[in-house]
Order: structure tokens, then sequence, then C-alpha cells
């Protein structure tokens, strides 16, 4: 995977009851390629991981949605689980965060039982995508091109369907991302220090 998002700052939102390879996984990629991950989460402490009937790991928070703000990230990650996004989608303030991004253009991936927080933020009309099965109907009902692929791109949104599917998954998000930071404008040259170059270049000719 390309190590290419130094400066990029991701959130992982989540609560308890999250798939634990769907939230760690993405995790350890994005910081391996250089990003900084914040696990968001409605409230303060650990939240517990599952895999998948069984208890994992638990995961400290590191911000709470009612603090965050999308315009202070540039990804979004929607880890499965099937009580996570349950709980996660009867707050509001968790719907808004994850519809400021779609409203900003900016890469969110979702996997497995995700999704449902898209069919709640009502961002996947006319949208192709994947999840765990179960969503199909959910997600066709939203307006939604359901399929079953292990990983699916459609513009700036990212979705497979369960942990099996993860390494395509971190893959086409992470190149998602690095596609988003080559794309960013240049600063233009500052003259002054063009002018610096070039006397400096000058001067060195006198020397050789």
């Amino acid at each position: 995977m390309q190590d290419n998002l130094s400066g990029k700052r991701i959130a992982i939102l989540a609560t308890d009851g999250f798939e634990q390879s769907e939230l760690t996984e993405p995790r350890s990629a994005l910081i391996k390629a250089g990003a900084q991950v914040d696990i968001v989460s409605l409230r303060p402490g650990r939240i517990q991981g599952m895999k998948h009937r069984e208890k994992g790991d638990q995961v400290e928070v590191t911000t709470l949605v009612r603090n965050a703000r999308a315009k202070d990230y540039d990804g979004l990650v929607l880890p499965g689980g099937v009580a996570n996004p349950d709980e996660m989608r009867t707050h509001p303030e968790a719907v808004l965060f994850v519809t400021d991004f779609f409203r900003a253009g900016k890469p969110v991936a979702a996997i497995c039982h995700g999704p449902w927080m898209l069919v709640e933020a009502d961002v996947v009309r006319g949208r192709t995508l994947t999840s765990w099965p179960s969503l199909m109907t959910d997600l066709r009902n939203a307006g939604a091109d359901w399929v079953d692929r292990e990983v699916v791109l459609d513009d700036n949104l990212v979705t497979s369907r369960k942990p099996s599917d993860l390494l395509a998954f971190c893959k086409e998000y992470i190149a998602l991302l690095g596609a988003e930071v080559e794309s960013q404008p240049q600063a233009e040259p500052d003259p002054q220090s063009l002018a610096r170059a070039d006397n400096e270049g000058v001067g060195q000719q006198r020397f050789h």
C-alpha cells in the first residue's frame, strides 16, 4: 500500500458492538500509510469489539461525536457489527457527522453493516455499493444499486461485504485517499525563492 497519507486525519465512527477486525485492520492500514486516525464515538472511555458473536477487545475512544466535525477530517470509516451501526444511527449528531462528509465530497468507507449509517444519512440514492447481504433490501429501498462484490468504488465511497474482504477494502480506500493527495494543487513557487536560487546558481557557476 502507498505510504503517502502523511498529514491526513481519518475518523473511524463506532460504538459498542463493532466487528473488531473491521475497525482494527483499517486503522492499522491507515496508520501504516501515514495517516492519523481518531476513534469517534458516543461516550468517553472504551468501546467493546466483537469477533462475530463473541466479545473481542476494547478500543479507546479519542473523540466524542458531539465534538467532532467533518471539516476537521480528510476521510471517514464506518465499520460493521450488528449492534454498532444499529445504535449509532439513532443518534442525530452521528448521522449528521456522516452526512457532512458526503456534503463535502470527502472519501468514506463502509463495510458489512456499516452502510446502515449511509441509509440513515440518506446518501446512497443513485449510488452503487455493497454490504452484508441482510442490508440489501434496506439499501435498495433507499435508492441504491446493491451488488454482491468484494469491494465497490462509487465516486468518493468505498464499500465491502464482510471481514474476508478487508484486504481489498483497505487497499481501495487508501488508494482513494492517495488519489485525493495527488490531485491537490501544488503551491506556486515563491518568486523571491526562485530569484535567490537563480542568483545562487550564477554564483556557483563562477567558481566552476
